[in-house]
């Protein structure tokens, strides 16, 4: 059929062009193809140069790949396209990540891709006699292109101070707003003197981590997705704390209570458990699900704590004097 031969020979193109770009020989593959295909919008019967540069995310890649190239890739792989072909392609400065929204958090449902207005201006030129020049003028600025999108990307991270003169910065969202919230704002109010442990990212990796002082503690951080998202230590009333940070998922709930009860079983360390709150509206709709014996903070309304204790506080309301 006709259309096979257009599709095997587009494939072969596009491999040959993540060659010339230069990528790994680990993304000289047909995923990372479909990849550059789906986000020039290039199907099998499409010339080069009509390439366009639409907003993409990682499942319409797939999609892209199984409507116009007969090729089906099972759900469980989309986090192989993301971490090994868009991820490279992003760092080579030929695709860009969230350019409508940089502070878009990494974790969103809504993240895209799009391939950078230097590449694809080299895309176009593939099978013309300006190419080659194109090519070496793109490979020539690839650093700096790459650095400056690493800038515009540092530029919109979140800030936290964990101490006097030390900060940490962590992907951008309300997710991790709500982490620096808690470190700034909760911590100093109701944990005075704590020492920050770890610090959970909605990147790939952790964005705080003390682990001499989690060893000292007898615990230590190996699953980072199962870990809270902030770990504070009161050494003076010999207190673990172990915060939720609730934007994207619940709170400490009877479930969560028990999980971290598991991760934690060899501290002796007294544990407490504490689920944040960006506004009284999140909080309204998880309230019901609280676990008892935790506690609960709304940033919003930094200087009250809600526990869930029984009769733990029981007794009238006497202003400091």
């Amino acid at each position: 059929m006709k259309t096979d031969g257009l599709i095997k020979q587009k494939l072969e193109e596009a491999i040959d062009i993540l060659k010339k770009f230069g990528m790994p020989s680990e993304q000289q593959n047909e995923r990372t193809a479909y990849c550059l295909l789906s986000l020039l919008n290039v199907t099998p019967e499409k010339e080069w140069k009509n390439a366009e540069c639409p907003l993409v995310g990682i499942t319409p890649m797939m999609n892209f790949a199984k409507e116009y190239y007969r090729k089906e890739y099972a759900p469980n792989t989309r986090e192989t396209f993301r971490r090994f072909s868009a991820h490279q392609m992003v760092q080579a400065g030929i695709v860009l990540y969230n350019p409508d929204k940089p502070d878009r958090p990494v974790n969103s449902p809504k993240a895209v891709y799009q391939i950078s207005p230097a590449a694809l201006k080299v895309v176009k030129a593939y099978k013309t006699t300006d190419f080659e020049t194109l090519l070496a003028d793109f490979i020539k600025n690839q650093s700096t292109l790459s650095a400056q999108y690493a800038h515009e990307r540092k530029m919109n991270m979140v800030s936290v101070k964990i101490k006097e003169g030390h900060h940490i910065q962590i992907s951008p969202g309300k997710h991790s707003e709500l982490i620096r919230d808690i470190i700034e704002q909760m911590a100093p109010r109701f944990l005075p003197n704590s020492t920050l442990i770890y610090v959970g990212d909605t990147g790939e990796k952790w964005g705080y981590y003390d682990q001499e002082l989690a060893g000292n503690l007898l615990f230590n951080v190996q699953q980072h997705g199962k870990m809270p998202d902030v770990i504070l230590y009161v050494e003076d009333k010999k207190w673990l704390v172990l915060v939720e940070s609730v934007t994207s998922h619940g709170p400490v709930d009877s479930k969560r209570h028990i999980e971290l009860e598991e991760l934690f079983s060899n501290v002796t360390a007294d544990k407490v458990y504490i689920s944040a709150f960006p506004d009284k509206k999140t909080f309204t709709h998880y309230a019901q699900e609280i676990a008892w014996e935790t506690e609960a903070w709304i940033a919003d309304n930094p200087t009250h704590m809600i526990h869930f204790n029984g009769n733990k506080f029981l007794g009238p309301h006497k202003e400091n004097t």
